[in-house]
């Protein structure tokens, strides 16, 4: 029998990934043992954690997590342990390009302020992409729990610094607690001054809040998206104009959008013509990095190595990556495929 080929060696972009929930388990546990802070048991003997965010209860949990595991992160070198770890954590297996996705409000207070914390976020992507070999763009995400206002501000923020590797603007959180067209203004805003608009939608709610992504932000990506495959004639739109869904399989699992990672409808996307990038997410939550998703999609969705090196030049398309860089991850990834199994 034909060996498979190994999934780290093939080059990937990865779209969908938050910054505090990149954070290494490990890193985690040995940060709030130095500052003398329990953990819940979701976060040590019982991680990861399943959620179950469909319930409003579990997305509460699911905050919770999140909200403490920010909390660890205190010093400013904390921040840049934390993304040169992830970008090491990509680079070993095989992203040669990560969009990261940051909120700074979430550390403003600490850090100085939006400007500063933003300053100091992008100061550490850099020198992990120097150190890790690998590109790495900052998106600025906002948080639709939040007030519009709140975004239009982040918006501005994230066009200041379009020249210092911000390339795109988001809209994370629940969406069932925030309709993406109340924030049409900060999207605005973001597309006028060249940002990619990447807002999340159709997780926790179906098709409608994927149209209203495309329709009312203008999204080039959707975050998640996997319902758009509850409905035929969005996915032929989302084909026809090439929006990429980032889906990232194990967090559907983890929060409870689906049961269990076989009802991740990938392949039904897949062959709608839908560009895909898979994403891990908040691997700190959900357990499994990148290529974890690509061993799903090679074992469970029966995604042959040709259709793999199909699903990693979709990610490649549809980042912001500069065309040279593209161009030879894309080189990268037939490469891979012409080798010996």
């Amino acid at each position: 029998m034909e060996m498979p080929r190994p999934l780290a060696s093939l080059p990937k972009a990865h779209l969908h990934l938050h910054f505090t929930g990149s954070m290494r388990h490990s890193t985690l546990i040995e940060l709030a043992r130095e500052q003398g802070l329990h953990l819940p048991d979701a976060l040590e003997e019982n991680w990861p954690p399943q959620l179950h965010a469909t319930d409003e209860r579990g997305w509460f949990r699911f905050q919770r997590l999140y909200d403490i595991a920010r909390s660890v992160l205190r010093r400013e070198e904390d921040i840049y342990r934390l993304v040169r770890e992830a970008a090491l954590d990509e680079a070993a297996e095989g992203s040669g390009w990560l969009e990261i996705q940051v909120d700074p409000s979430g550390f403003a207070s600490r850090f100085g302020g939006l400007t500063a914390t933003l300053e100091l976020m992008l100061d550490a992507v850099g020198k992990a992409a120097t150190e890790a070999k690998i590109g790495i763009a900052t998106v600025v995400a906002a948080n639709r729990t939040r007030h519009p206002l709140d975004a239009r501000t982040l918006a501005r923020l994230a066009t200041q610094y379009r020249d210092s590797g911000v390339v795109g603007f988001g809209l994370s959180n629940d969406e069932r607690r925030g309709r993406a067209r109340d924030f049409d203004h900060a999207f605005r805003i973001a597309k006028r001054a060249g940002l990619i608009a990447v807002p999340h939608g159709g997780e926790l709610l179906g098709p409608e809040s994927v149209e209203e992504c495309v329709y009312d932000l203008g999204a080039d990506r959707v975050g998640h998206g996997v319902r758009a495959a509850e409905s035929p004639r969005l996915m032929e739109r989302l084909a026809d104009r090439q929006i990429c869904c980032e889906v990232c399989p194990t967090s559907n699992v983890g929060l409870g959008v689906v049961a269990d990672a076989s009802e991740v409808p990938l392949r039904r996307l897949f062959d709608a013509g839908v560009p895909i990038a898979l994403g891990a997410d908040d691997p700190l939550l959900f357990g499994s990095r990148l290529l974890a998703q690509y061993e799903l999609a090679r074992d469970v969705y029966g995604f042959s190595d040709a259709e793999l090196a199909e699903l990693a030049r979709q990610s490649i398309r549809s980042s912001s990556a500069p065309e040279p860089h593209r161009k030879e991850l894309l080189k990268g990834v037939d490469d891979w495929l012409a080798s010996p199994e």
